[in-house]
């Protein structure tokens, strides 16, 4: 199989392109900017340039599959009148350039694979929510609607479109538990705001496996989340974590003063995603770790 990759210097892009070399498929990297170095990995590059709207010519031509990760990070600062626009403009602009690129490759890839996030469905409470579930009403919820519709050149194309709507990835190597484990590390870990909400999260090995099924799995399109089936509060993920690592967690950060912190994404952290991986399992996906302690001791070495 070939494979384009946007964001494949990010979490999930590094460790896609590391699984599908190693068993043996070929791998295009899409990077903005020409002056990166030549991989040594056995993988390919080509540019493409989300602002000025275009993929270099021939770029997609042969690949079976495109799968798209790129995006400014929601947590990367604080939400500004600015940064807001840009997280959108990002998503937006950015997959709509790859959709009409691949709509209009001579030899179209037979799927599409575009990030989206379980944001989409907002603070969904108490209830259970699979991917009929309607969309939320606050910002990351807008941007996820918007994001998935810039796909649709491709999917007008007849080019099957999946959105892995992802949750919280459980890694020692970034994302949100990248930055919640030095914490617990040094005992300065805790609840953050009430600890009920509910945590959409999956290890990073789930991951990279469902976006993998998402490739070949023809009868998954549209939306998919990939959370494990097992979502827990955050209060649970406290717990897990202390335990993994031996280390107190008595801290709690209201929610008072994340906002203070940080701002406006001070609520994606406070309310509660009670989201399932709904066609996942349907498609007959099986999780290696269903529950966030198992994810935890695969990445931290404590299961036993």
């Amino acid at each position: 199989m070939r494979v384009a990759i946007t964001g494949s210097t990010g979490l999930i892009g590094s460790a896609l392109t590391r699984s599908l070399l190693a068993d043996g498929h070929q791998v295009v990297r899409l990077v903005r900017d020409r002056s990166v170095a030549a991989p040594r990995d056995g993988s390919e590059s080509a540019h493409w340039d989300p602002v000025a709207e275009r993929v270099q010519p021939g770029a997609l031509d042969g690949t079976d599959a495109v799968v798209h990760l790129a995006g400014a990070g929601v947590g990367d600062r604080r939400w500004t009148p600015g940064y807001k626009r840009e997280i959108l403009g990002s998503r937006v602009r950015g997959t709509a350039t790859l959709a009409r690129a691949v709509a209009s490759s001579a030899a179209p890839p037979r799927v599409l694979v575009s990030a989206s996030a379980t944001g989409y469905y907002g603070d969904t409470g108490e209830r259970v929510t699979d991917e009929s579930g309607p969309a939320g009403g606050d910002f990351l919820a807008s941007v996820c609607v918007e994001w998935e519709a810039a796909a649709d050149p491709a999917r007008h194309a007849g080019v099957r479109v999946v959105h892995p709507r992802t949750g919280l990835v459980v890694s020692t190597e970034g994302g949100a538990f990248g930055r919640l484990l030095p914490l617990f590390r040094l005992g300065l870990g805790g609840r953050l705001g009430s600890g009920d909400q509910y945590w959409p999260v999956i290890s990073l090995t789930d991951h990279i496996a469902a976006l993998r099924f998402a490739l070949d799995a023809e009868e998954l399109s549209g939306p998919v989340n990939l959370t494990a089936p097992e979502p827990p509060t955050n209060r649970e993920v406290t717990r897990a974590l202390s335990r993994a690592l031996h280390r107190p967690a008595v801290a709690a950060v209201p929610a008072v003063a994340l906002r203070a912190a940080l701002g406006e994404f001070a609520g994606s952290i406070t309310c509660s995603a009670r989201v399932v991986p709904g066609a996942l399992q349907k498609a007959g996906f099986s999780f290696t770790h269903p529950t966030v302690r198992e994810a935890l001791d695969s990445v931290l070495g404590t299961a036993g």
